[in-house]
């Protein structure tokens, strides 16, 4: 299965061209009767969100999580430092997405797919929720040994697995809740979980027609990390200009992988552990969509 996600973002024209960012979406006249706009974009803050990447559409997005800002003067409040996600996320077809990236920390490539089995329609009754299966491998590059041996590629894997569901309840407000599973083929000890449980939470509240705030939080059931790993929380605005989404957040986590930031947060609200951070998105159409099925 992982190699299978590996390699699926290689599907797209070498043919781009630039397309607004009402393509993410889908367009709310093609689709009268489906609700649209639930997030600004695919991602809450690190959580995936309900939102999927339109058909033929590549959204590249790159991501910054500065120091923590209790270094004070010193590290510029964290500006100093950084780590980076860069990443590909791809509309294959209109219900799913996939997704190819490279994170600096761990020095780590991740892949994934993302597939919306329903779709929350506006018509009373008629489906009231999103739904949405996600899964991911990520596997860590860099040098890993053990006793100067390097560890084998099985060992430097770890998977994501997801079921995101939520509702935009108004114009001013969606809600999703995303029930979680990460597998580590490798744990530091016998007394440490492979697999660990956590469901997240992500809120949109509509400021302006063109920024929202976003809220974010991942709980991880008790007795699964080592004890230096907390749960990660975040706030942020989404702010549109175009064909630009400016994702703009405070949160404590550093790591920005799927699994990193559930399992390997490491900061504290409370002790000023927090980092600034950003995400941009830039949409390009590849394969122009025909809607004349809808």
């Amino acid at each position: 299965m992982a190699g299978l996600i590996l390699f699926s973002p290689l599907f797209f024209s070498s043919s781009i061209a630039q397309g607004s960012l009402l393509d993410l979406l889908e367009d709310e006249e093609d689709m009268p009767f489906y609700t649209t706009a639930s997030f600004k974009t695919n991602r809450v803050i690190n959580l995936h969100s309900l939102e999927n990447t339109h058909y033929g559409v590549l959204d590249v997005k790159i991501s910054h999580r500065f120091g923590s800002i209790k270094g004070g003067g010193n590290t510029f409040f964290g500006l100093d430092n950084a780590t980076v996600r860069l990443g590909l996320d791809y509309g294959l077809m209109e219900n799913l997405q996939i997704g190819l990236g490279r994170s600096s920390l761990l020095k780590e490539v991740d892949t994934y797919a993302k597939y919306r089995l329903f779709r929350q329609r506006e018509e009373a009754g008629e489906m009231p929720i999103t739904l949405t299966l996600f899964a991911a491998a990520a596997m860590r590059t860099g040098t890993w040994e053990f006793n100067g041996e390097p560890y084998p590629w099985q060992s430097r894997l770890t998977y994501t697995y997801q079921l995101i569901v939520g509702r935009k309840f108004s114009d001013f407000f969606s809600l999703q809740l995303s029930p979680t599973l990460v597998h580590r083929n490798l744990v530091p000890n016998e007394d440490i979980a492979h697999d660990v449980l956590a469901v997240g939470a992500g809120a949109r509240f509509r400021l302006s027609r063109r920024v929202t705030l976003n809220l974010e939080y991942i709980y991880v059931f008790p007795d699964q990390l080592e004890s230096e790993f907390k749960n990660s929380a975040s706030l942020g605005l989404d702010i549109e200009t175009g064909g630009h989404v400016f994702q703009l957040h405070f949160t404590n986590s550093a790591p920005i992988a799927d699994h990193a930031f559930i399992t390997r947060t490491r900061g504290e609200w409370g002790r000023g552990d927090i980092h600034f951070g950003f995400n941009i998105a830039r949409v390009f159409t590849i394969v122009k969509p025909d809607m004349s099925g809808f």
